[in-house]
């Protein structure tokens, strides 16, 4: 057996990003820049007003309870053709450009209207109060967002915001995801004596997306080398990676271990961890000569979750560009009920729900039956706690724990 670490070394270690592509401003939430973007316009372009209100001149408003006369109106998106001269002001909305002659804007709230064309101004005027500068938030130039910066939805607005229309990211990935078994059922039928309902496929297909992947469902493919075969060669012409639940451990020869052991160069591993022990790592060569990550998963459903997430996640994310945070990140927590385990030399990776509690740390318990086969009390948790090998943990224990869904 070999440690998780040895084994994340392999995997990870064996892909790279891809090769960086441009991509529209619109579609760059949750990717990486490939290369430092520089700002080639001024965020805001122009001087305006933070607030609906009057546009004055600061020195014309020294006190409260100053009058002026109101020349017009400007709204956003609208210039003044006039300037603002002494004991004049202008009515101007939010975004709205600051006029010419105009330092300073009285809020609605701090004036009085008189009539069609006066205001009074209640309150003095600061300069420069209420007006946002050209440049304010990015001035052309400004390095906004270095390599390997990863953008979240108020950083593609700020692509937008400078007119970034293009950028240079890595692009997401295509990952093609199959189960094999002919007792696999995925249509709702009634059951056969011998035959299970499909749950893997289904769950590795969510877990894919949710690391920004674009799925490619193969489905069920029967138990049939031949069949398998041509399946894998023709989907990896058409995507960055492959996934496959079933087929791994040190005992099975089904028709996937047959079948990757022929057309890949496959690592066949067994780690020292519980659940999620085996797991296949390998490369295949497509006939247009790219090579694809192939992921073998475990077919046990809590296995296959567990690897997904220690393994092949992590390395997805390394394809596609990330540097940091690879991992879910991992907190120091309390164990409030006892996390039994026997002495195996394995570390066990218990599912547990985790609360911050009034101390300010997280306090965890398991979610039911830990058995590689039990789903149910897996969809319960948010955490997995990396229970070192021994006799378990008592409660008010400390234990590490990743954090689900982060």
């Amino acid at each position: 057996m070999i440690s998780l670490a040895e084994a994340q070394e392999i995997v990870i270690g064996g892909c790279e990003p891809l090769k960086p592509v441009l991509a529209d401003c619109r579609q760059m939430t949750g990717r990486v820049v490939a290369q430092d973007v520089v700002a080639t316009e001024f965020i805001p372009p122009f001087a305006n007003s933070a607030v609906d209100g009057f546009a004055v001149r600061a020195q014309d408003v020294s006190t409260a309870g100053i009058e002026l006369n109101v020349l017009g109106v400007i709204g956003a998106g609208h210039v003044a053709n006039y300037v603002i001269g002494a004991g004049q002001a202008a009515r101007i909305m939010t975004g709205a450009p600051v006029p010419q002659g105009a330092d300073a804007i009285v809020m609605i709230e701090d004036a009085t209207v008189i009539g069609q064309t006066r205001v009074r101004c209640n309150k003095a005027a600061k300069l420069g109060e209420a007006i946002r500068n050209i440049g304010e938030d990015v001035r052309a130039g400004d390095v906004v967002f270095t390599v390997g910066s990863v953008i979240n939805s108020a950083g593609a607005g700020v692509l937008a915001g400078i007119n970034a229309r293009q950028v240079l990211t890595y692009p997401r990935l295509r990952v093609a995801m199959l189960s094999t078994g002919d007792e696999l059922v995925i249509d709702g039928a009634p059951l056969k004596p011998g035959q299970i309902r499909e749950s893997n496929l289904t769950m590795l297909s969510a877990m894919i997306a949710a690391t920004d992947c674009e799925v490619i469902n193969l489905g069920i493919i029967s138990d049939d080398e031949s069949k398998l075969e041509t399946v894998l060669r023709e989907v990896a012409l058409r995507c960055d990676a492959i996934v496959t639940s079933g087929g791994v451990g040190q005992g099975d020869f089904d028709v996937v271990k047959i079948v990757l052991s022929r057309i890949a160069q496959m690592q066949w591993m067994q780690m020292a961890i519980k659940p999620a022990k085996p797991f296949a790592f390998g490369k295949l060569t497509t006939s247009d000569s790219r090579v694809i990550p192939v992921f073998g998963l475990p077919g046990n459903p809590v296995s296959s979750m567990i690897s997904f997430e220690l393994l092949a996640r992590p390395a997805l994310r390394k394809m596609m560009g990330h540097t940091q945070n690879l991992m879910r990140p991992t907190v120091r927590a309390i164990v409030d009920k006892q996390l039994k385990r026997r002495q195996d030399g394995k570390i066990h990776l218990m599912r547990v729900f985790g609360a911050f509690e009034d101390d300010g740390r997280l306090h965890v318990r398991d979610t039911g039956p830990q058995g590689s086969h039990q789903l149910a009390a897996t969809a319960l948790a948010n955490g997995l706690a990396l229970v070192p090998d021994g006799e378990g943990l008592v409660v008010g224990s400390e234990v590490e724990v990743m954090l689900l869904g982060y």
